[in-house]
């Protein structure tokens, strides 16, 4: 192979990360939004020839020239990364490929966790991640009729609660995954602060931060998947992949999903979730919103009062763990966060 050099494309280096764009158009991918290192394989003429990049501790977004193929710059680049990764202290790393690149990865040292057959695979760079994660969920494995919810609350609300209420009050034991990956407004530790004080009166849960295999939309990739629509069903079945390993290890029979009627994107995931779960022997329940004032109470609604610094109209909407948390200093910083943010909503 030639000798090549490998750089950091900074997204002020309008024509490398162009030259970026253009290689991965071949390929059939858009430069993720979600990205923090993009980097880049040069040949003697300054072009770009290979491209792969990072975002968290996921690996994304990798295209090799149709000229250079051949020549090992997917394994060079791979290997930058994940060099890259370790530097800054990432050492399990995740990866999201096309069906047809799989084996590639996999003859590079990653491991299928899961795949949707006409969009995608999920891996990792542990042999036995995947599994280890698995046994440590059956150390929880409760007797009786078992039901879960997957939630992010950002923040925790009244229409959260509504939902974990009517869940426990309808099986034996309710897991509760709560997503970890720090994506969102409210950084987790406080999400799962207000999580567990705000349902410390139901008896029945099982708490569980959902670790790197339960994706949240902040995280799932898109730049390779045609549409919005097709975006939202190949998430909702790489869910439903990961979580039926996740049901069968803790006898979970029940989901419950909030019922999102003006959102599309919530829409379709429910609509996929509640038709391909029974096929597993899980049943999808999916309940409707709690209202206040003939509106669905909503993390976002909560959200754009909090960038407006109407701190006391949120008192309705939330717990009151969620409300003293927002009234008090502790706060300070996150509301001052997403009242920098331009839009809340999402």
């Amino acid at each position: 192979m030639s000798e090549y050099n490998i750089t950091h494309v900074e997204k002020t280096d309008r024509r490398a990360l162009g030259q970026v764009k253009e290689l991965l158009q071949v390929e059939g991918i858009t430069l993720d939004k979600n990205l923090d290192y993009i980097a880049a394989v040069i040949d003697d003429d300054y072009n770009v020839i290979a491209t792969g990049s990072c975002f968290g501790n996921t690996l994304r977004c990798f295209a090799v020239s149709n000229k250079h193929q051949g020549e090992g710059l997917l394994n060079l680049i791979l290997t930058h990364l994940i060099d890259y990764q370790y530097k800054r202290g990432n050492f399990h790393l995740f990866l999201y490929t096309k069906i047809k690149t799989a084996k590639f990865f996999g003859d590079l040292g990653f491991y299928e966790i899961a795949r949707v057959d006409d969009a995608l695979v999920f891996m990792e760079n542990k042999k036995d991640g995947f599994e280890s994660y698995i046994k440590n969920l059956e150390q929880d494995k409760k007797e009786g009729k078992a039901a879960a919810i997957v939630m992010n609350a950002n923040p925790f609300t009244n229409g959260h609660l509504y939902l974990i209420e009517k869940a426990a009050s309808n099986c034996d034991v309710l897991h509760l995954f709560m997503v970890s990956e720090d994506a969102s407004l409210v950084p987790f530790y406080v999400r799962k602060r207000l999580i567990k004080e705000g349902t410390a009166h139901i008896k029945n849960i099982v708490y569980h931060e959902s670790g790197p295999y339960i994706i949240s939309n902040a995280t799932f990739p898109s730049y390779f998947l045609k549409d919005e629509e097709t975006v939202v069903r190949s998430h909702a079945k790489l869910d439903i992949e990961v979580f039926k390993k996740i049901a069968k290890a803790l006898n979970i029979t029940e989901r419950y999903v909030g019922e999102e009627k003006t959102s599309f994107v919530t829409s379709i995931y429910n609509e996929v979730l509640s038709s391909s779960l029974p096929e597993a022997g899980i049943q999808c329940h999916i309940i409707a919103r709690k209202e206040i004032d003939g509106n669905a109470i909503s993390a976002s609604s909560v959200r754009t009062l909090l960038k407006a610094g109407d701190v006391e109209k949120i008192k309705s909407l939330v717990p009151e763990s969620t409300y003293k948390f927002f009234s008090s200093p502790d706060a300070a910083e996150i509301i001052k966060n997403i009242q920098a943010t331009e839009d809340v909503t999402h």
